[in-house]
This record gives C-alpha cells, sequence and structure tokens, in this order.
C-alpha cells in the first residue's frame, strides 16, 4: 500500500475510518468526507478486573481452552434427541421421591420463593393429596418435610415454576448420540395453569385428566408409533415460524400430525380420544414441553469438558437467574432474576408481573428460542417489539457463541444455522447478554399467566463464572 506524505493528505479527497466517538464521524459527514463507522468498544467494556482476568486466560491456561471449546460444541452439534416413551416421574425422573418437589432454576428454599413457585408448590402438594388446602400446603412445604431440588439436578427441565411431582407423566427423551436421557412434564397450555403458579380446582383436576388419561394415551399411541426424531422435528419447525420457546404453532401442528394415524386406531373410547386431540389442538405450547427436553438431552452431553467455557445451562427459579458452564462442573452461577419487559394480557401490568422464571432457557442454550428469533418473525406479537428487532436479537447472538448449527436453520437470514454454544469468554468480550423471550407469571400465587416478553439475564452470575474459571484455568490460578 503507497503512503502519501502528511503534507499531502488533504490535498486529495479523505476516506475516514472512525473507530471513536459518534461525533467526529458526524462533523467530518458535515463537511462531505466519507466515513465508514466502526462499533468499537473496549474488551469487557473497559472494566480493568474483567479485562485482567481475561487477559490471564490469553496469556496462558493449563489447558487448551479452544480445543475444549470445539469438542464441547462438537457435541451439542451432534447430538440427536429422540423422544421414546412417557413414565411416571417416580419410576424414571432420577432421584425422585414421594415428598420431593423438582423446581424450575438453581437451588432454593421455600422461604425466598416468589409468588408463582409458591403457588406451584401449593397446587403439586394439591395435585399429591399431601395437603388438603392452601393453608396445608404452606405449613408443609414451612416444616422441612418436603425437599426441593431443582430439574436440572436430575436430567430434568421444567416450564416457568416447573413444579415436578412424583405422580406426573413426563416425557422421556434419549439422545442416541451419547445415551443420556432427559425428563419434562406434559404442557397444560397457557393461562390458569400449575407452571404460572395457579392452583385453583380447576388446575388440580386438569392435571388429574392428563395423569389419568390424556399421557397413557399419548404412550400408548407413542408405544404403535415408535420413536420420534426430535432433531429433525425441530428443523422443520424453525423453517415455518416457531423458534421453538414462545412460539410452538408449528411443532405443535407437526406432532399431532405424527400422532394422530396412530392415535385414532387406537382400542381407547372415541370421546376420549376425541378429547386428547381437542386437547393438543387447543394448546399451541404443548410441543414446548417436547423442545425443553429435546435441547437439555442435547446440550447435558457437552457437560464436564475441563477447559471448556461453553454455557450449558441457564435457568431461572424467580428469586435467582443462573448459570452452569461446561468446565466448571455441576456449580451454579447466580445473579437476581430480571424483571421482564413485554406485552400484558388484558387486564394486567408491569405491577402485576413476577421477575423471570423457569428453565425454559434451555433452548436458548442449545441455540433456538431467543436466538432462533429470526426464524419466527411473528413471535413479536407475543413478547412486543417489530420483525427487524427479531432478526437483529439473531444477529448479536451469532457474537456471543462459537458455531452456528449444521441443521437448525433460518431462513430469513438465507437459511444461516442458528447461532449455537454460548461462550462465556465471547460474552464477557463482548459486554452482550444472552437473549431471552419468555412468559410473565402473576407476582401473587394462584393467579396465573399475565403476559410475555424479553428479559435480560443478570451480568453479575457471568462475572462470577469467569472468576471461578480463570480461577481454575489460568496459570498460576489465583492471583
Amino acid at each position: 500500500m503507497k503512503v502519501r506524505p502528511i503534507n499531502e493528505l488533504f490535498r486529495g479527497e479523505l476516506s475516514v475510518i472512525n473507530m471513536g466517538l459518534d461525533g467526529f464521524a458526524e462533523n467530518l459527514e458535515h463537511e462531505g468526507v466519507a466515513v465508514a463507522r466502526v462499533a468499537w468498544k473496549p474488551p469487557a467494556g473497559g472494566n480493568p478486573k474483567l479485562v485482567e482476568m481475561l487477559s490471564r486466560l490469553e496469556a496462558g491456561a493449563s489447558v487448551d481452552i479452544a480445543a475444549a471449546n470445539e469438542e464441547a460444541s462438537r457435541r451439542i452439534l451432534v447430538g440427536k434427541p429422540t423422544l421414546v416413551g412417557i413414565g411416571k416421574a417416580i419410576e424414571v425422573v432420577p432421584g425422585m421421591k414421594k415428598q420431593m418437589l423438582l423446581h424450575s432454576g438453581p437451588p432454593i428454599i421455600w422461604e425466598r420463593m416468589g409468588g408463582p413457585m409458591r403457588g406451584a408448590v401449593i397446587g403439586g402438594l394439591l395435585y399429591e393429596g399431601l395437603a388438603g388446602s392452601r393453608e396445608e400446603a404452606e405449613a408443609l412445604a414451612a416444616s422441612g418435610e418436603i425437599e426441593f431440588s431443582p430439574c436440572h439436578h436430575h436430567s430434568a427441565v421444567g416450564p416457568m415454576a416447573g413444579i415436578v411431582t412424583a405422580s406426573m407423566p413426563v416425557w422421556i427423551l434419549e439422545n442416541r448420540a451419547f445415551g443420556n436421557r432427559a425428563y419434562c412434564t406434559l404442557n397444560e397450555g397457557l393461562g390458569k395453569v400449575l407452571r404460572y403458579g395457579a392452583f385453583s380446582p380447576e388446575v388440580i383436576a386438569k392435571l388429574s385428566w392428563m395423569e389419568n388419561e390424556l399421557a397413557p394415551i399419548l404412550g400408548k399411541a407413542l408405544a404403535a408409533h415408535g420413536e420420534i426424531d426430535m432433531k429433525s422435528l425441530i428443523a422443520q419447525v424453525l423453517q415455518m415460524g416457531d423458534e421453538g420457546h414462545n412460539r410452538n404453532r408449528a411443532g405443535t401442528s407437526l406432532f399431532i400430525r405424527e400422532l394422530a394415524p396412530t392415535l385414532v386406531t387406537l382400542e381407547e373410547d372415541r370421546e376420549k380420544i376425541a378429547k386428547v386431540l381437542r386437547f393438543l389442538n387447543g394448546n399451541d405450547h404443548f410441543f414446548l414441553n417436547l423442545s425443553m427436553p429435546s435441547c437439555k438431552c442435547t446440550v447435558d452431553a457437552a457437560a464436564g469438558v475441563a477447559g471448556s467455557s461453553v454455557i450449558v445451562a441457564m435457568a431461572r427459579n424467580g428469586t435467582d437467574f443462573g448459570i452452569r458452564v461446561s468446565g466448571l462442573g455441576e456449580r451454579w452461577f447466580t445473579g437476581p432474576a430480571s424483571m421482564v419487559d413485554g406485552l400484558y394480557l388484558p387486564g394486567f401490568t408491569a405491577a402485576d408481573a413476577a421477575p423471570d422464571i423457569g428453565d425454559s432457557t434451555i433452548t436458548e442454550t442449545c441455540g433456538i428460542g431467543g436466538f432462533a428469533m429470526a426464524a419466527a418473525p411473528a413471535i413479536v406479537k407475543f413478547v412486543g417489539g417489530s420483525p427487524e428487532d427479531a432478526l437483529n436479537v439473531t444477529r448479536r447472538m451469532y457474537e456471543i457463541t462459537l458455531k452456528e448449527n449444521d441443521t437448525y436453520q433460518i431462513p430469513a437470514l438465507d437459511f444461516r444455522g442458528t447461532p449455537t454454544a454460548i461462550d462465556l469468554l465471547k460474552i464477557e468480550e463482548t459486554g452482550i447478554l444472552p437473549a431471552i423471550n419468555t412468559g410473565i407469571a402473576h407476582k401473587e400465587p394462584g393467579v396465573g399467566m399475565v403476559g410475555a416478553g424479553l428479559a435480560k439475564p443478570p451480568q453479575e452470575c457471568f462475572d462470577d463464572a469467569l472468576e471461578a474459571f480463570v480461577a481454575k484455568y489460568a496459570q498460576g490460578g489465583n492471583p
């Protein structure tokens, strides 16, 4: 490249690259100078502590982080989630007990639970017959006789409050590439339902019907049909306008299409079969409780890779937001659950909302959900924003992920693969937080769903995870 003497610089036409304040570019553009603006900012937002920690890793690590991340990413990409059956939680979920309630998010005790979680716990105890009234359920929950445990500690996931009790039917998903399994309850629908903290008699009645009629019939149909390749199904729904988290109309439709021919051949009462089909048809979110364990068994295979900074779990219990990192074992890093910015059902406002809650962020962890919003522009009618916002959300997520999915692709981005394998180090370097779209529960127990929207995770859980990662893998350990 020819270098011009400084005294000749302003004699010809200038082309300027601006990497500083926008004001510099605006002044030059006012004078008719062509300016290319570069959206540059210092690593880690210029935070000295974060910069120092990232620099220590760059200067020398005790393991090959790039190779570890390549392996963790590979495991996610080759995963093959497969629906293999339905079972009762007490019989199939690892470590499940009669006096145990599984919940969403990182560990939490009754005294710290918010309204939606408390409401769902009350409903779960009523459903199991362990309590006969709200008052009895609250007393039992506070007594220490009930063991509360995160779904994630039992290879399970649960939307919103995520409550799983011993008698509840659960989907059984197996990752055929690695043999590990994941579990999730069946979806109740929207509105006044247990996972949003409702526990009225009609909520309990629906759960009982799901246990005694819906699950057995679906189980028979699945056994007659044979296992279902969920990876293929999720790939299809992204082509049809779903993103696999808050928009599941295509997924539910495909699932009905898959099972309906077998359902109608079962030797069951015709009205029972019709009721099952009506329920599935009227519940656009039925597929969510299939996409979640599909993602769980996929990402679980990437956990425990020494030196990997890939995030393998993101979850919220309504009080805390927590993450797990592949190379840091089963430890949770938490921060306060944030409020959701979104749209509200008639009669409700932001004043009614509880903080962010649920395990459904496992979908984002696997590269769909909020990370695939560009595939589902109609999602903005549910969570707010514009179709262009949905595209931009996905574009930003490429900056904090390691791979583009070779199966899950986005038509609106020329069939580019979804951003997959969230990298803790990239989050810290760029300051970009994972995008999450989610439902909103009422802050008081017993009310239910009030809206849906977008949520931002707390920065501190990622900062704390980085500090632990540096302590474990930077040369010399703790400074």
